[in-house]
């Protein structure tokens, strides 16, 4: 029945979603991200029943394995891989700048644009981004950038570039150029059914007992250790 199960609490806002045969069946999200570990659960099992479904109906779970939120990363993949393990089913795993691109390339308007930037926060004056052809192609591998005036300077230079996300609004700041564009476009059930559904038709599953997160950078923390 190709019954796959997206998760995504890689972001401020976490999505739960139920697609057959490539068809959104049905979806839930929650909008505060310190909610996200507690709400998860309880948003599979509501899917589910409203789809009309049993998690023994599942083929595959798909999960959103970062860039993005650390502890909203941790939490999605070890649901993901709990689901995949004691149902002995099949993981898929996306990052989510392609999730991001693919809403681009979905909801852009403007024919003018050849490459797509998603653009995530990942505090101060750094973004979690990548470069993208419209047909998904990787032009520049995600990656941690510190922004600078003279970022994307050669790719700009040849080519319009539609940046969007939430790390956008920094570079916005920063450049002028007449080949910049911007876009307040976010992904939604749909772009994770979309790219959940390609992976499990080209039998592109990761490891249950090897996935692990995209963090992109080492994890940082606030808190003093404490002492010895």
């Amino acid at each position: 029945m190709e019954t796959i199960l997206q998760v995504d609490c890689s972001t401020g806002t976490a999505q739960v979603s139920l697609s057959v045969q490539g068809r959104l069946m049905a979806s839930k999200e929650n909008r505060k991200m310190t909610d996200h570990a507690s709400w998860l659960q309880v948003a599979i099992k509501d899917t589910l029943e409203e789809a009309g479904m049993s998690i023994r109906n599942l083929d595959a779970a798909a999960v959103v394995a970062g860039p993005g939120s650390y502890t909203g990363i941790r939490v999605g993949m070890a649901s993901a891989k709990g689901l995949c393990y004691a149902l002995d089913i099949p993981m898929i795993t996306l990052n989510s700048l392609v999730v991001l691109a693919h809403a681009a390339a979905r909801n852009n308007t403007e024919p003018a644009v050849q490459l797509l930037c998603p653009m995530l926060d990942a505090r101060r004056m750094e973004v979690f981004t990548a470069v993208y052809t419209p047909l998904l192609g990787e032009v520049l591998p995600p990656t941690a950038l510190v922004l600078t005036d003279d970022a994307y300077a050669d790719l700009l230079a040849e080519n319009k570039i539609l940046f969007l996300g939430s790390g956008s609004l920094k570079w916005k700041g920063f450049t002028r150029h007449v080949n910049a564009l911007f876009a307040d476009i976010s992904c939604g059930p749909d772009d994770l059914v979309a790219l959940a559904t390609n992976k499990f038709r080209a039998k592109d599953f990761t490891s249950v007992a090897y996935a692990e997160p995209v963090y992109l950078k080492a994890f940082y923390s606030t808190q003093k250790p404490k002492p010895a």
